[in-house]
């Protein structure tokens, strides 16, 4: 049997030229945690983990590492199952409940669960490394898909201090000059007539051909939004993602939806498949957006990705190609397609930290044969952007 030997976490922040914006909070680097799992025969399984404050999050890499060490490191799913199990009560948890067991952990706090699910995502996809590797196949194939050509879409447009309609315009309208045919638009900072003013300057400048998608971090109520929808919806805009203000619920989606003559996409800060659940079956989205990398891992994007299936909603995972490709893979009759952030200029941690990126074509991608998800980690790299804590 593999067995799990030790984790091990690796902080990795690259500074931005100049702070950037979404609608919803400021970036100033392009950061990651990458996670290494080890077995007892020599094994070693790379994950990813997009998520803050990341010191927090591994210290719980270490101690859901502590709970798991010498399982199985094929069993994904019992590994998953016990590492989830500690976000609950569980008999025998509370010290002072009468009947406490020394071996079983107390729930993790719930202020914390948001770096809880993170952690758990890191290892699970690490684990899926391992298993392809363990396999000899690549991760796709070990869930029965096969290679291909995946469609992708280059995200940009974040907010600049300066930065006029037309500077957004020729950044995009550069992503399809490099060979994307379809791009995304961060949108949802000022009113629902100024962005629509802006959307339209850079349809214009990629011209009528490329998908124009629009990532909105959360902006507008029910009412705004819908006017938007119908404000942009003359610029062929493919959709909305995440749309509404943090707290409206699937309901508010889904009438959303209903009034809006563009579709909708959400999914990329949920936590697990049961709030997913809600928007996909009230009809609330077309494009579920699940982020193995923020939360959960893979073993959640695949169950996520059945439920969506049933229901004939797409699968289109955010950001991380080089993992969510496999996903993609695996999925023939309702993935959509994976996203990038352009090339080695726009995205200098993807492409500084794997030796072997995806390669474009025409606006697809096409990844490599090599077992499990083929990360090649350049360590020279790590150690350059290394965050010390």
């Amino acid at each position: 049997m593999t067995r799990i030997a030790s984790i091990a976490t690796h902080m990795i922040s690259v500074p931005r030229p100049e702070p950037t914006w979404t609608a919803q909070e400021e970036m100033r680097a392009w950061s990651v945690i990458l996670t290494e799992v080890k077995t007892d025969d020599g094994l070693t399984g790379y994950g990813e983990i997009h998520g803050s404050p990341m010191p927090r999050i591994c210290d719980w890499v270490a101690r859901l590492g502590q709970y798991i060490e010498g399982m199985d490191a094929l069993a994904t799913s019992a590994v998953w199952d016990r590492m989830f199990a500690l976000t609950t009560p569980r008999p025998g948890s509370i010290p002072n409940a009468g009947d406490a067991d020394p071996n079983i952990p107390p729930p993790t706090p719930r202020g914390e669960r948001a770096q809880v699910m993170a952690a758990i995502a890191g290892i699970d996809i690490a684990l899926w490394d391992l298993k392809g590797k363990a396999a000899g196949m690549p991760v796709y194939r070990l869930l029965g898909g096969e290679n291909r050509p995946l469609f992708t879409y280059a995200t940009g447009g974040y907010y600049r201090n300066g930065a006029s309609d037309a500077d957004y315009g020729r950044e995009l309208a550069a992503f399809v000059e490099y060979g994307y045919r379809g791009v995304k638009l961060k949108t949802g900072a000022q009113s629902p007539e100024r962005e629509a003013a802006r959307v339209g300057a850079v349809r214009r400048a990629i011209g009528p051909e490329p998908l124009l998608l629009l990532d909105m971090n959360a902006p507008y109520d029910l009412p705004d939004c819908i006017d938007f929808a119908h404000m942009v919806a003359e610029h062929n805009v493919f959709w909305l993602e995440e749309p509404l203000h943090w707290y409206l619920q699937p309901a508010d989606f889904a009438i959303l939806a209903a009034a809006s003559p563009v579709p909708l996409a959400h999914g990329e800060r949920e936590w697990t498949r049961f709030t997913v659940r809600d928007f996909i079956v009230t009809g609330g989205i077309k494009y579920v957006q699940f982020d193995a990398t923020r939360a959960a891992g893979f073993s959640e994007a695949l169950r996520i990705a059945a439920l969506a299936e049933q229901h004939g909603v797409m699968v289109a995972p955010h950001t991380a190609p080089e993992l969510h490709s496999h996903l993609v893979l695996a999925l023939p009759r309702c993935a959509w397609g994976v996203e990038s952030h352009g090339g080695p200029e726009s995205d200098p941690l993807a492409y500084g930290l794997f030796r072997d990126h995806p390669h474009l074509h025409d606006g697809h991608l096409t990844i490599s044969d090599k077992p499990g998800f083929g990360l090649d980690i350049d360590w020279a790299f790590v150690e350059r952007y290394r965050v010390r804590s």
